[in-house]
């Protein structure tokens, strides 16, 4: 697809191009192509687990036999319900081999998620770990479920870690017992039995569905973002070219965004294949372990969300670690304080830049460009082949720049639309045009910048207050560790603002320091009226504060006092 002309163009790196060559080719092709230039390369380092891509396209081959044999055919819908590991990767592409639809779920829903999700999607088959089989088994009657294949951490662990690890869990009461029965399979046994002959792609066309990626379900049920071989084989290349840099077969990254999360699937992994890099993972973020991993693995390149990022740099041990092989970092799923840029780079001597993306634009849309000219606060420069635009929220007409509306992307990356929800799809695609529902602003060079979600921003007496603009206040005072800003309802105002804190080891706040400072740095009106100081905030798994939870928290808390006062 070829994008008008635009600002932003302008201010393209020279070696990243306006448009792309897109290969017409299933993106199973990646593995393949990488097992072929490079089957000695190490294609995944897992807990001391080291596998090469001839080893992995193999272990592919047997799983889509497994799975071929147990049923699945073409345009079944498959359920992966693993944190990063080999296993997650060997399924996902064996799946997408077989021409089924992965359904990533994430290894942490409760019942009533994982039963929506399975039953919307149509599931027949999941593969799970055995620690959450449990959670599946409660809701198999309900669910299209036939199959269960279950496997365990320990399944890819070098001895003596394999033997150990049941230990472990026996002596943290954890007891995972899978019964035996048709109906449940090994995964390691299914892998076993099966021969690793060569799989020859049942995928027909590009335009067939790949992947269904639940959204987050912040306004109602979860829907199934319909994302196909080509969005995602689109979605990798422009990874590639926006990191110019990268040499195939000389890469490493670090793998900690999970893969059930559409930014750790395509940015990590499947950007990972297509570059024939080693996939260093961690099945979940855990500070000493990412250091530890770091400096011994020596990954250069390692996308993340803010609070890991936080959360490293704070660390009373960080200088006792070697995080000089960390060269490129792209920041996504929330804003990106500049403390927390200007504090990582210095550590690592790496570039930490901020992007911005959607489920239903596989994800990505816009990056600051990492090697070259960049600005805080803004999620940079859409992709290539990427277009965009601010529109009224009341006419849709477009603004020009500096105006504030809603963002709306084109590209050959955005999802097909929401399975089975025709009336959705229509709301958010229009001629080709996604609306993010997020209200931004692009300035004169072509920089787009998120004020907020449409549904975050805060209207209090009058004033469009954006919680973005104020957390960035707080995160600059240095006692601050993390900070999330909602509105709260307010019998004057409207709504009011409310920060949450949580503050620094060693440190201590008041809300009187807290006021005096924000007056210091903000129009009176956007000053939070009311601070509340915690250990942690909530978030999702990929690290982004949830203001949803917080707000319903308050939401609670108001018609409590409401009830009581009848």
């Amino acid at each position: 697809m070829a994008v008008k002309e635009q600002t932003w163009l302008r201010h393209y790196p020279e070696e990243i191009p306006a448009n792309l060559d897109y290969p017409e080719t299933p993106l199973t092709v990646f593995l393949e192509k990488a097992a072929a230039d490079f089957p000695d390369r190490e294609a995944i380092y897992f807990m001391g687990k080291r596998i090469s891509y001839s080893q992995l396209l193999q272990d592919v081959y047997r799983m889509a036999r497994a799975l071929e044999d147990l049923g699945v055919q073409k345009g079944d819908r498959i359920s992966i319900m693993l944190p990063n590991c080999p296993q997650s990767v060997i399924t996902y592409y064996a799946v997408l081999l077989l021409g089924g639809i992965v359904v990533q779920t994430n290894p942490m829903y409760k019942e009533r998620e994982l039963e929506h999700q399975l039953t919307d999607s149509g599931a027949e088959t999941i593969i799970c770990l055995d620690l959450v089989y449990t959670q599946v088994a409660k809701v198999k009657d309900r669910t299209p479920l036939k199959r269960i294949i279950v496997t365990s951490i320990k399944d890819y662990l070098p001895f003596p870690k394999n033997w150990l690890y049941p230990l472990k869990l026996k002596k943290d009461g954890i007891d995972p017992f899978i019964p035996e029965s048709e109906d449940i399979h090994s995964f390691s046994g299914l892998l076993k039995k099966a021969l690793p002959d060569p799989v020859i792609s049942r995928v027909d066309s590009l335009d067939e569905i790949a992947l269904l990626q639940y959204t987050g379900g912040t306004t109602g049920l979860a829907k199934g973002a319909m994302l196909t071989h080509r969005n995602i084989v689109v979605n990798v290349v422009q990874s590639g070219a926006w990191l110019h840099k990268g040499k195939r077969g000389k890469e490493k990254l670090l793998g900690i965004v999970p893969f059930f999360h559409v930014y750790g699937m395509t940015v990590v992994m499947n950007y990972a294949v297509y570059m024939a890099a080693t996939m260093v993972l961690l099945p979940r973020f855990n500070v000493e372990d990412a250091l530890k991993v770091i400096e011994r693995e020596k990954p250069n390149f390692f996308p993340g969300a803010p609070t890991m990022y936080v959360a490293l740099i704070n660390h009373p041990d960080i200088r006792k670690y070697d995080l000089s092989s960390i060269q490129a970092c792209l920041s996504g799923s929330a804003p990106l304080p500049l403390v927390v840029q200007e504090q990582f780079e210095k550590l690592t001597g790496g570039r930490l830049v901020e992007g911005y993306g959607l489920t239903e634009s596989s994800p990505v849309t816009h990056a600051n460009p990492v090697w070259g000219k960049r600005k805080h606060g803004s999620i940079g420069l859409p992709w290539p082949d990427t277009d965009c635009r601010i529109v009224d929220p009341g006419d849709g007409r477009e603004l020009p720049a500096g105006e504030v509306g809603l963002l709306q992307v084109r590209g050959p990356q955005v999802m097909k639309g929401y399975w089975n929800r025709k009336e959705e799809t229509d709301q958010v695609l229009k001629d080709g045009w996604l609306n993010t529902g997020d209200i931004g602003t692009m300035d004169e060079e072509g920089f787009f910048y998120i004020m907020d979600r449409e549904k975050d921003m805060i209207i209090a007496g009058g004033f469009n207050i954006y919680p973005r603009e104020v957390e960035e206040v707080l995160y600059d005072h240095s006692a601050i560790q993390e900070a999330a800003v909602v509105g709260v309802p307010d019998p004057y105002r409207g709504e009011t603002v409310k920060a949450f804190l949580v503050v620094k080891p060693g440190y201590q706040l008041t809300e009187e320091e807290m006021n005096r400072y924000c007056r210091e740095k903000l129009a009176s009106y956007k000053v939070p009226r009311i601070y509340e100081f915690r250990d942690e905030l909530p978030k999702t798994t990929v690290g982004k504060v949830l203001r949803r939870v917080l707000a319903e928290e308050e939401g609670k808390k108001a018609n409590s006092k409401e009830a009581q006062s009848i």
